[in-house]
């Protein structure tokens, strides 16, 4: 456990945040099937990239990790795996669990992929297995439960057209489209459902970056051609993570201060970027140059009522924050938040009504009315955007700790570390 010691001044600082989770693990299976040396710089090292990085191992991808250097170099396949048998564990790591079923299909063997226990009963697959089916790859839930660990006879990935509901997660659509390239055929892939799309945004940059377009129909069809290959990089760079950003900014949102967060601009493809525009909404100023952001905080924040959907992982920021604002805030449409490291609205609430936040639930958000704030231990349900999240309030308040603080190893293993700078 740890407790927050509040900020008794205004912060004034600049943060430099660690590498993209998105795009740290889309590039390295990427780079693994890529045929030859890639070198990606900028790169996140934490508890999901870990996974990502062993599964990828024990499919015989050679990769060299210097944490110290924020770097890997993977020497890719070119699309084969080279061995016939693997057993994969992926922690609770989704986009790797997502993206790793459709890469094995590519290869000739058994392949099991398995997971901690959101992976085993609450986190969703069933519809990528469901899309991964009509292209004939034999993939099967071990329990019959729709849920990992899962069980991939694969024969190598023919491809074809496939229908696919992206409403539980925008995962699905990037586990097929990453090793669409490698399928005899192709992929062509029919959308069905609502879906995050800024994520898919990444996943298409990152395509692009090693040479492989993507043709789309806005957000509904996807068609990738087969027999198409990724191009080595000599130098891949990864830009910060905006998801972790959002905590700094919101850092400043509610003591007043400036946060500067360096190497990120407006024009990435990282849709958690626009969590600035919602800060500005609420008081906020904001200054967007060419590599960098930087926030200022109001004297108090307003209240506001808005869509999260396609910025979701934001969301427990500003549920965080929002008792500090002049008037209720209000979050919708991100139901599909309850089916990722734990039900994040059911977590929001719980926490801040033990901190003594009038707070109301719905089934698809919150909302959350201005407080005299309690002290309180956090539960974090192991998810590290509750950590990171519920944090911030520990920045005004005393007395705010946070249960099992080394959760946010999944993402950002130095949050804590990078908190304390800002009172410098």
């Amino acid at each position: 456990m740890i407790e927050i010691q509040p900020i008794q001044k205004a912060i004034n600082a600049t943060v430099t945040v660690p590498g993209s989770k998105s795009y740290t693990n889309r590039a390295l299976l990427v780079a693994a099937l890529a045929e030859g040396r890639s070198r990606l710089t900028g790169a996140l090292f934490s508890d999901d990239t870990h996974y990502m990085c062993e599964a990828l191992r024990k499919l015989g991808v050679e990769i060299q990790a210097a944490e110290e250097k924020c770097t890997f170099e993977v020497v890719g396949n070119g699309g084969k795996i080279p061995v016939d048998h693997a057993e994969l564990y992926i922690g609770n790591a989704g986009t790797a669990a997502r993206s790793l079923v459709s890469y094995v299909a590519l290869g000739n063997g058994e392949f099991i992929i398995d997971g901690d226990a959101p992976m085993r009963r609450s986190r969703p697959i069933s519809d990528l297995l469901d899309a991964l089916k009509q292209l004939d790859v034999d993939v099967r839930s071990k329990f019959d439960n729709d849920f990992l660990p899962l069980v991939v006879r694969a024969n190598g990935l023919k491809g074809g057209k496939t229908r696919l509901d992206t409403s539980k997660s925008s995962q699905f659509l990037t586990s097929l489209m990453l090793v669409a390239p490698y399928a005899e055929k192709g992929i062509a892939i029919e959308v069905v459902g609502e879906m995050k799309t800024p994520y898919i945004d990444i996943t298409t940059s990152v395509m692009k970056g090693f040479g492989v377009e993507v043709t789309h129909n806005g957000y509904k069809s996807f068609h990738i051609e087969g027999r198409q290959h990724y191009q080595p990089r000599d130098e891949y760079a990864i830009e910060p993570d905006a998801s972790n950003a959002s905590y700094f900014f919101a850092a400043a949102a509610i003591t007043g201060g400036r946060i500067r967060v360096t190497n990120l601009s407006m024009d990435s493809a990282q849709g958690d970027v626009q969590f600035v525009n919602v800060l500005e909404q609420i008081g906020c100023k904001v200054k967007r140059c060419a590599d960098a952001i930087e926030v200022i905080g109001p004297n108090r924040l307003k209240g506001i009522e808005l869509d999260m959907k396609a910025i979701s992982d934001t969301s427990l920021t500003l549920a965080a924050i929002a008792p500090f604002a002049e008037s209720p805030v209000t979050i919708r449409n991100i139901e599909h938040t309850r089916h990722q490291e734990t039900d994040r609205i059911h977590a929001m609430v719980t926490e801040l009504q033990k901190l003594g936040v009038p707070v109301v639930e719905h089934r698809d958000g919150v909302e959350i009315s201005p407080a005299q704030i309690m002290p309180a231990e956090i539960e974090t349900y192991k998810d590290h955007r509750v950590a990171m999240g519920f944090s911030l309030i520990g920045l005004k308040v005393p007395g705010i700790r946070i249960k099992d603080p080394g959760c946010v190893s999944k993402t950002f293993p130095t949050f804590f570390d990078v908190l304390e700078t800002l009172r410098k």
